[in-house]
C-alpha cells in the first residue's frame, strides 16, 4: 500500500480547511430546518454530484469489497449521528471533545485489532494533540454526567471509521468510498424524517421531521453539499496514503480552521487557552509529518 505521509498530510490540511469554513454556516441551517432534512438534501445532491460527473467523465463506480465499504460507511454515519444526536442534550464542547478522542481510539484499535506498531513519538504526539484539543474546548468538569460519555462513542465508531479506509477498502477508490458515506448519511436523514413523521416531529434541529426549505436555506445546503463532496474526497484520499494513527493527528487542524474562520466570519475571538491548545494540536501533527514512517 502506497505510504505517503506529507500527501497525506496536504490533503487531509486542505479537507479540514473547507470543513472550517463551510460549517460555520450550519446554524444558519438549524434556525429552520432539522438534522434529518439537512442529511437527506445534502447527501442527495451530493450523490447527484457524483453521478453527473461521471455521466460526464464517462465513467462508473467499482466496488471491489462490498463488504468493507458498507462496513466503513455504516461505521462513519454512526459516528456523525451519534456525534450530532449528542448535541441534543450535551454543550458543544464536551460533544466535540468526545468527538476527538478517535486518534487515541485509533491507537488502541491499531494495535489490538491489526497488531501495528505505534512508536512513542507518535503516542506521545497524540496525546499533546487532544490535550490542545482540550484546551481549546475547555469541557467543564462540573458538568459530567454518565450523557457527557456519549461521544466518546462517536469517536470509537469514527476511529473504525478511519482504521477501516485503509486496512478494508485498501483496494478502492476515492470516490467509491466518499459516495458510500454520502448514502448512509442520506439513509440516515430519509430514517429521521420517516420516523418524526410516524411518532410527531417536535420543534428543534434535532427533532423536526421533514421541513420544506425555503431558498436561504436551499442555498446553504448546496454549499454544504459542494463544499463536503470535495472535503470527503480530500480526506478519504488522506487516510488512503497513510496509516489511520499518523493521518488522524492532521483532523485537529479543523479547530483551528474553524478557529479562524469563526472570527472572519462571526467575530468570535479564540482565548489565550484556546490559543496554547491549537499551538500543541499544531506542534502534534508537525511531529508526526515529519517523523514521515512508524517510529
Amino acid at each position: 500500500m502506497t505510504n505517503a505521509p506529507l500527501a497525506s498530510a496536504a490533503s487531509i490540511l486542505s479537507a479540514m480547511a473547507v470543513i472550517g469554513l463551510i460549517d460555520q454556516f450550519v446554524q444558519v441551517i438549524a434556525e429552520s430546518s432539522s438534522l434529518w432534512t439537512f442529511h437527506l438534501l445534502r447527501s442527495t445532491m451530493m450523490v447527484g454530484l457524483v453521478a453527473l460527473w461521471l455521466l460526464v467523465a464517462g465513467r462508473r463506480l467499482s466496488v471491489v469489497s462490498w463488504r468493507g465499504v458498507a462496513g466503513r460507511a455504516a461505521f462513519l454515519s454512526l459516528a456523525m449521528i451519534v456525534y450530532f444526536g449528542a448535541l441534543g442534550f450535551l454543550p458543544v464542547a464536551q460533544a466535540a471533545a468526545g468527538l476527538f478522542t478517535a486518534p487515541l481510539w485509533v491507537m488502541i484499535f491499531s494495535v489490538g485489532l491489526f497488531g501495528l506498531r505505534i512508536g512513542p513519538v507518535r503516542a506521545l504526539a497524540a496525546l499533546a494533540g487532544f490535550a490542545g484539543v482540550l484546551l481549546v474546548l475547555s469541557p467543564d468538569p462540573s458538568d459530567l454526567s454518565a450523557g457527557s460519555f456519549v461521544p466518546l462513542v462517536a469517536g470509537a465508531f469514527y476511529a473504525v471509521a478511519a482504521i477501516a479506509t485503509r486496512e478494508w477498502c485498501g483496494a478502492e477508490s476515492t470516490l467509491t468510498l466518499a459516495t458510500s458515506s454520502f448514502v448512509a448519511l442520506g439513509l440516515w436523514g430519509l430514517f429521521g424524517v420517516v420516523t418524526a413523521w410516524l411518532v410527531g416531529p417536535g420543534d428543534g434541529f434535532l427533532t423536526r421531521g421533514w421541513v420544506t426549505p425555503d431558498a436561504e436555506v436551499w442555498f446553504w445546503i448546496a454549499i454544504q453539499a459542494i463544499g463536503s463532496l470535495g472535503a470527503v474526497i480530500l480526506l478519504t484520499r488522506g487516510y488512503q496514503l497513510a496509516e489511520a494513527s499518523l493521518a488522524s493527528i492532521f483532523e485537529y487542524s479543523v479547530l483551528g480552521f474553524s478557529a479562524l474562520f469563526g472570527w472572519l466570519v462571526w467575530n468570535q475571538v479564540t482565548g489565550p487557552l484556546g490559543l496554547i491548545g491549537l499551538a500543541l494540536i499544531a506542534g502534534a501533527g508537525a511531529v508526526v509529518a515529519l517523523r514521515g514512517r512508524p517510529a
